[in-house]
């Protein structure tokens, strides 16, 4: 059985979005702290970069997935929508 996704709502999806962003720049800031801790005043700046990643891709996920979102709805007006195949199981 096709089924066919004509839309993505794009404030939910960009909330999800959002938070698999912010979950990911976690791993940016674990490697920022020894930078912090550690590292000369260069380094140091940097690792306060890494430190405020889950912050920066919160908020550039969340922009460009709003993007992307709209974009896929307005393309899929047109051309249609990404196809998938499904198939009912019995448990």
């Amino acid at each position: 059985m096709k089924k066919q996704i004509t839309r993505i709502s794009i404030l939910q999806s960009s909330k999800v979005a959002t938070a698999l962003y912010a979950i990911m720049g976690c791993i940016y800031a674990l490697f920022g702290i020894p930078m912090l801790i550690f590292g000369g005043d260069k380094l140091k700046i940097m690792g306060i970069i890494y430190i405020l990643m889950p912050l920066l891709m919160a908020i550039f996920g969340f922009i460009f997935f709003v993007v992307f979102a709209a974009l896929y709805n307005l393309l899929a007006t047109w051309l249609g929508g990404i196809e998938i195949e499904v198939t009912d199981i019995n448990e």
